[in-house]
């Protein structure tokens, strides 16, 4: 596995020290109210969780599966890159092929699946488009190992000029997607029909939204609400960022080639101490905070461009999984049949091209 500055232990973990990613505490876990599945009938396709086996921090198909087996139903997941099983030698850039390898190996023959949720039907990976148009070579590896569920690359540039804020592992330094290295990168991805994830922090939306309009016919997709940013330099004037960020998603929910991940609010939003908390929050009380943020993406891009994401197993630091897919059904409780298919199923085997 590859060292990650993110993943920490929870001995190391600060408890104001949002933005890193260390175990669960499962006996804090295990004091969360149980609740009456809500919508128990609902499909729902998890459009972003991850798999790694990180030390003292073990999350693979087993864990996986007790969590999507906790009482909603889930009919289909989409894996999505977590520097995970990078392969230890050969040229680096072909070293991220190694996550499609280990994610296939470990979810093995989709003709298997029945029965049971099909884990990674879909598979987004990483490729450094620093590569410019020789990124192609990658991507055609990851295509080869993923062996028919190979939808896309994620680009977790999420930077910040502040110390107080981890930046993301591909985030090397601001206005990366405007460099035309980076330009050349993506255009392949367009050319080869695959997806391009972002992970960007709020200030970077503008960013965003240039890209879309200068490569309309590539898919964007919008992790964790466009990423708001609740601590460090953002913990004071929450009202003002909450404004910026307002502004920053329904100005490039105008551009219909970006669809949004509706969630992964928890570590980097910082609504909820999750650390200091003395019990797990219930879904009302999650709902009740992370309203305004699920609400403002889902009308700025409608449902047929949203989908809801677990983000397992980061969101497990502060929540079990049964409780926040509870929480996204209590905000979307006035919403028609069709909206309810879109957005918990739809529209992610739509963008990532899934049996269904």
């Amino acid at each position: 596995m590859v060292s990650n500055q993110f993943f920490k232990t929870a001995e190391s973990a600060h408890p104001t020290e949002f933005g890193t990613i260390f175990p669960p505490d499962e006996q804090w876990l295990a004091k969360q109210a149980e609740e009456e599945i809500l919508l128990p009938d609902l499909p729902i396709v998890d459009p972003h969780h991850h798999l790694w086996d990180h030390p003292g921090h073990r999350y693979l198909v087993e864990e996986l599966t007790r969590d999507i087996q906790s009482g909603h139903n889930i009919v289909g997941t989409v894996y999505v890159e977590a520097m995970s099983a990078y392969r230890a030698s050969g040229p680096p850039e072909s070293r991220p092929v190694g996550e499609t390898d280990f994610v296939v190996a470990l979810t093995g023959d989709r003709a298997d699946s029945a029965g049971r949720p099909a884990i990674a039907d879909g598979i987004v990976g990483f490729a450094d488009l620093t590569l410019g148009a020789a990124v192609e070579e990658v991507l055609q590896a990851h295509i080869s190992a993923g062996q028919g569920r190979f939808r896309g690359v994620r680009f977790a540039g999420a930077w910040d000029e502040s110390d107080a804020v981890q930046n993301s592992h591909a985030g090397k330094r601001p206005h990366m997607l405007a460099e035309p290295v980076v330009r050349d990168g993506i255009r392949k991805l367009a050319e080869l029909d695959l997806t391009l994830d972002l992970w960007m922090f709020h200030p970077q939306l503008r960013e965003v939204a240039d890209l879309a309009d200068t490569m309309p016919g590539l898919t964007l997709v919008l992790d964790h609400c466009g990423g708001p940013v609740g601590y460090g330099p953002y913990a004071s004037n929450r009202d003002e960022h909450f404004r910026i960020w307002q502004s920053g998603v329904r100005e490039l929910a105008k551009r219909p080639n970006v669809v949004c991940k509706v969630g992964g609010l928890l570590a980097r939003g910082a609504a909820f101490d999750y650390v200091t908390a003395e019990l797990p929050p219930t879904s009302e009380q999650l709902a009740r905070i992370w309203r305004p943020w699920l609400e403002t993406c889902i009308t700025a891009f409608g449902p047929e461009r949203s989908m809801f994401e677990s983000n397992f197993p980061v969101e497990k630091m502060g929540t079990g999984y049964a409780t926040i897919w509870n929480t996204f059904k209590r905000v979307t409780a006035g919403a028609s049949p069709a909206e309810l298919s879109s957005m918990y199923s739809g529209t992610a085997r739509r963008v990532y091209r899934l049996p269904g």
